[in-house]
């Protein structure tokens, strides 16, 4: 029972780290109506930025504090995903208003080869360690309950509660501003939104920055765990599945969706693992989005569309 609850909680702890790349899916979709298939890009480009700035700012700028250098280096690098998105919004979005889908997503593909390429011709293409402060130790719970105690990372548990702070946050910001409300009536219609004054110039700056914000948070926690390197992109592009378990527009569908990946690979590889050689974190996402596909193609929390002609 105690091995099973570490599996579950490690599940889970993993699983907040998904939603959390999850919703800069949801961001960009309710914005745009299309994946942003750039999301696993940009989490390795932050974590680049982040972790060369914070080598470069006590090296150049004579920095002895490490904590002022690790909170001026998340500045710097929050600063240039900002500056990212302005980019991305005035050079192919503000061009793209009111096109196809599918152009939508070609441009986001376009925006996700570039960034993987250009953050390793500025950042450099070694791997990179984040070291945040973030306690290494395991730690023994339950020892009372369970002869031994259930082993959970601390480095795990500090990554779930920032990431679920965020996540909290991020849901509160799309139910109860009139920013969120704004987002989610340009995901509706483009055209609709520009009649009734909502300018979608900003607000596509502003999705793009908070997928930024949310591409950083989630790249400085995997670089702190993994180390800063080019299979995080593959790593983020895990939640893509998981936005298509939960609905491409649900906040809730992100988090919980986000929740059963994370529990579901781990029990598998665990339990059914040994008995099929292994492996199974690598598909499992990927299989059990294809059966939601094929049995509710909307997700958990998606919305039926009905075309009536």
């Amino acid at each position: 029972m105690a091995f099973f609850l570490e599996t579950l909680i490690g599940g889970l702890m993993s699983g907040m780290l998904y939603s959390l790349v999850a919703l800069g899916f949801v961001l960009i979709f309710k914005a745009s109506g299309v994946f942003n298939f750039a999301q696993g890009a940009m989490v390795l480009f932050a974590a680049l930025a982040m972790a060369r700035f914070a080598e470069w700012i006590p090296k150049y700028l004579g920095v002895d504090s490490k904590v002022l250098a690790l909170v001026l280096a998340f500045m710097a690098a929050m600063v240039l995903m900002v500056a990212l998105a302005w980019l991305i919004e005035r050079l192919v979005l503000g061009k793209m208003v009111n096109q196809d889908g599918i152009s939508l997503l070609m441009a986001t593909l376009g925006i996700s080869y570039f960034l993987d390429g250009f953050g390793q011709t500025i950042f450099g293409s070694d791997i990179y360690k984040i070291d945040v402060g973030m306690p290494k130790d395991p730690i023994f719970l339950l020892d009372k309950i369970f002869p031994g105690g259930i082993l959970v990372s601390q480095e795990d548990l500090v990554a779930a509660l920032i990431a679920a702070t965020l996540v909290a946050a991020l849901a509160s910001f799309f139910q109860f501003t009139s920013t969120g409300r704004a987002l989610r009536a340009v995901a509706d219609d483009h055209q609709a939104a520009q009649s009734i004054g909502i300018p979608l110039n900003r607000i596509w700056v502003i999705v793009w920055s908070v997928a930024g914000f949310v591409a950083l948070v989630a790249g400085v926690i995997w670089g702190s765990k993994l180390g800063v390197q080019f299979s995080l992109s593959v790593l983020a592009l895990k939640a893509l599945p998981l936005v298509i378990l939960g609905g491409l527009t649900s906040v809730p569908g992100a988090i919980i969706g986000g929740l059963i990946l994370g529990v579901g690979e781990k029990l598998a590889e665990v339990f059914i693992g040994p008995y099929l050689g292994g492996g199974i974190e690598i598909w499992f996402a990927y299989v059990l989005a294809l059966i939601f596909l094929l049995v509710r193609p909307q997700g958990l929390f998606g919305e039926k569309i009905i075309d009536r002609v």
